[in-house]
């Protein structure tokens, strides 16, 4: 079974001097609104959400999308291919359409 989940941004932060020294410049950020929120079908990216805020939770919501969500690791342990991005995720679940 395949649920939809749906993302919340509880926080916006931006970071200049982190961006600075290890992000390739990028000429227009997200623009994601504190509060806003979208709809992922089945774990796929909405339609409407950047790339880059995709790339940075893709992980996460596919697995919440195929019902897993157990994220909590040991202290000072991190998901594979954790940097510098850090990512919230306000979640519900319900069936996939």
């Amino acid at each position: 079974m395949s649920y939809d989940v749906r993302i919340t941004a509880i926080r916006k932060a931006d970071y200049k001097d982190l961006q600075a020294q290890y992000e390739n410049p990028i000429q227009h950020a997200c623009d994601v609104v504190e509060g806003q929120t979208w709809t992922s079908h089945g774990g796929r990216q909405p339609e409407d959400l950047c790339d880059s805020a995709w790339q940075s939770m893709a992980e996460f919501v596919e697995q919440l999308a195929a019902g897993g969500g157990n994220f909590y690791l040991p202290a000072g342990e991190f998901p594979v291919g954790a940097g510098v991005s850090v990512v919230a995720i306000s979640a519900t679940r319900a069936p996939s359409r």
